[in-house]
Order: C-alpha cells, then sequence, then structure tokens
C-alpha cells in the first residue's frame, strides 16, 4: 500500500492512495498540471487514477474536479448531499453515491460525518488488510462516538489548522476568526493534540499534521504543542511531521 499527501493547505489537498491495483485519490484542491507533477514525483500517472473520493465542496479540495474528469474519467465518489453542490458534474456518467462505507477489493474505506461549514462533511478510516489510516481534517471538532472506531490505529493523518493565539493576534477579520474557531471551523494545534491522546495506541507508527494554516501556524508551534500536549498525558510519541502545501508527504510505502 502506497500513501502520498500530495498537497496539504488551505491553498490545495490531495492524498494519493494505493493498493491492489487501486490507484485513488481523496480530494483534489490543486491544478491539475501540480497534481501531474506530483504524480510523477512517485512514479505514477493520472491516466491511472481509478476513482476520486471527495470530502466535502469547498475550492480547496475540489479545484480541478471538473477538468480532471473531463481529461481523465475516473469514478468520483461523493455523497448526495456534495453532488447536488457540484452543478458541473450534472452530466457526468461515472458517479457514485457513498454513504458510511466504501469497497474497493480489500481496501475498505469508512466515512465519518464531521463538522465543517458545508451541506456535508466526510472523513475517512482506511483499511487494507493490516494496514490502518485515519485522515481527519476540516472540523470543528471530533464527535466522541468515533473515538473507539479510530483507536490505535497505524497512521493518522490530523488537522492541526491553527494556534489559537496566532489567530486571535493575526489580520483576519472577527468574522473569520469566529469561523475558523467554531464548531464548524478548523482543528487548532491544542484540538489536535487532544484527540490524539485519545486515539494513538501501541499499534500507532506515524503521526502526520494536516492542513496547517500559512498565517495562523508554523510547524514549530504545531510540532511543539503536539508533543507538550502528548506529554501532558504521559504519552511519548517521537515519530510526528507536518505534511506540506506544495511539496509531497510519503506517509507509507510498502
Amino acid at each position: 500500500m502506497k500513501v502520498c499527501i500530495l498537497a496539504s493547505g488551505s491553498e490545495g489537498n490531495s492524498t494519493f492512495i494505493s493498493s491492489n491495483n487501486h490507484k485513488i485519490l481523496i480530494d483534489i484542491g490543486k491544478n491539475v498540471k501540480y497534481i501531474t507533477e506530483k504524480l510523477k514525483e512517485i512514479d505514477e500517472t493520472p491516466e491511472n487514477i481509478e476513482a476520486i473520493i471527495i470530502s466535502h465542496t469547498h475550492n480547496d479540495h475540489v479545484a480541478s474536479l471538473e477538468r480532471f474528469v473531463k481529461k481523465y474519467h475516473p469514478k468520483v465518489y461523493l455523497t448526495q448531499k456534495m453532488f447536488f453542490d457540484l452543478k458541473n458534474l450534472e452530466a457526468y456518467d461515472n458517479i457514485i453515491i457513498y454513504d458510511d462505507t466504501i469497497h474497493l477489493d480489500n481496501l475498505k474505506i469508512t466515512t465519518i460525518k464531521t463538522s465543517h461549514d458545508v451541506t456535508d462533511s466526510r472523513n475517512f478510516l482506511i483499511e487494507d488488510k493490516n494496514l490502518s489510516i485515519v485522515s481527519i481534517t476540516d472540523t470543528g471538532y471530533l464527535n466522541r462516538k468515533y473515538f473507539e472506531l479510530l483507536k490505535n490505529k497505524n497512521y493518522y493523518l490530523l488537522e492541526s489548522n491553527h494556534d489559537i493565539e496566532m489567530l486571535m493576534n493575526g489580520p483576519y477579520p472577527k468574522w473569520l476568526k469566529t469561523r475558523v474557531l467554531g464548531t464548524s471551523g478548523h482543528l487548532s494545534n491544542k484540538d489536535a493534540g487532544f484527540y490524539l491522546t485519545k486515539l494513538i495506541g501501541d499499534q500507532t507508527k506515524k503521526i502526520v499534521l494536516m492542513h496547517l494554516s500559512k498565517e495562523n501556524n508554523t510547524e514549530e508551534k504545531a510540532m511543539e504543542t503536539i508533543s507538550n500536549t502528548l506529554e501532558e498525558y504521559q504519552i511519548h510519541f517521537q515519530n510526528i511531521i507536518c505534511a506540506k502545501q506544495n511539496e509531497i508527504t510519503v506517509v507509507h510505502n510498502d
């Protein structure tokens, strides 16, 4: 299984997953040229992308969807509400509506309802034989009902969007600060650290911090806050990295 984050941040998001000859993207929020170049860096091609799974319809997650599907014609997995939001897909004939679970042979993708300011927002638990990956971004909180489902997985790709002090003292207008901090906004570094204390276990191999804000966060602040929060709960875990906005991040390649 190969898992590689092609881009993560407010300027665009996309993650590549390959398993049992299935090659998929979760979201496609960067332009086709960028996606093609980053796939080439990991010896993949856009022609071989079988499916794109959409988490929600904000532009930084679907920016090049219309152009990509016209050129390469992959399946597009999305919920009914997302389909109604994406008017440019109304005539596209390779749509699959998902709800709870997506199965591609041994690859199982369980969808998790999250809280973001769109009509529908989902995140994912990705499982393939003995490998498990939790991918959670673009949500104001994580419902505790999912804690047991997401506990003690191998990899966590978790939003660590902003440092609260930087956000409050930064250039955003008040309404935007309120949005980011709200229950339909984004997870702060402190939020991410707290959720990780409830989730990681002895099977956890790596934590990747996702969707860092360019204006309201730094890699150093995110890493420090996460590490300090884990230490507060007497959890000693060192393998933590930050995903990049314009560089690939290899999560797993086996």
